[in-house]
C-alpha cells in the first residue's frame, strides 16, 4: 500500500511531553475531559500525526476538537475515508484500548457515521473496518477507521 511505504520513508520524530497541561475543564465536552486525562502518548510518531499538525496536506472531509476524517491516498473503494483520533492516547491499535478509551472510542464511531451520511452512503450502505495488528494488515499504528462505499462489498473480506 502507498501508505505503507510514504510512511516508512518519512522521517517522523516523537514529541515527548514532560509536564501535565494545566486543564480547565468548565468549557469542555465529556469527551475533550476523558481525552484530556488520559496519560501521555510517548510511541514514536506516526504518518498520521503529520497530517494532523498540517505538516502533511490531506484532503479533510471532516474534523472537531477529538477527530479528524480524510481521504486515503491509496483508496480500495470509490469512496475511502480514514477517521483518526487527533491525540492517540495510547490508542496505536484498537487492542490496546482501555477502559478510560470508552468515550473517544464511541466519538470516532459516531464520526464514522457522520462520515458515512455526508458522502452520501448511508442509503446504499458502507463498510467499516480496523486493522489491527500485523496479522490484521495494519499499516499505520496510529488508530483508523476506515470508512468505504460507493460500490458492493464482497465478503468474506480478507
Amino acid at each position: 500500500r502507498l501508505v505503507s511505504s510514504v510512511a516508512r520513508r518519512v522521517l517522523i520524530t516523537p514529541v515527548f511531553r514532560t509536564t501535565a497541561p494545566v486543564l480547565h475543564f468548565s468549557n469542555m465536552s465529556e469527551v475533550e475531559k476523558v481525552v484530556a486525562s488520559l496519560p501521555v502518548d510517548d510511541a514514536p510518531g506516526t504518518f498520521f500525526d503529520k497530517i494532523i499538525d498540517g505538516t502533511v496536506p490531506a484532503d479533510i472531509v471532516y474534523q472537531d476538537d477529538e477527530a479528524l476524517a480524510f481521504r486515503d491516498i491509496a483508496p480500495q473503494a470509490p469512496t475511502h475515508v480514514l477517521v483518526i483520533p487527533k491525540k492517540r492516547s495510547g490508542l496505536t491499535q484498537l487492542t490496546k484500548a482501555t477502559p478510560e478509551h470508552k468515550l473517544l472510542l464511541g466519538h470516532l464511531m459516531y464520526v464514522a457515521s457522520e462520515v458515512a451520511r455526508m458522502e452520501g452512503l448511508s442509503t446504499g450502505g458502507c463498510r467499516f473496518v480496523v486493522n489491527d495488528g500485523v496479522d490484521g494488515c495494519q499499516s499505520v499504528y496510529h488508530l483508523h477507521i476506515h470508512v468505504l462505499g460507493g460500490r458492493k462489498m464482497v465478503w468474506p473480506p480478507g
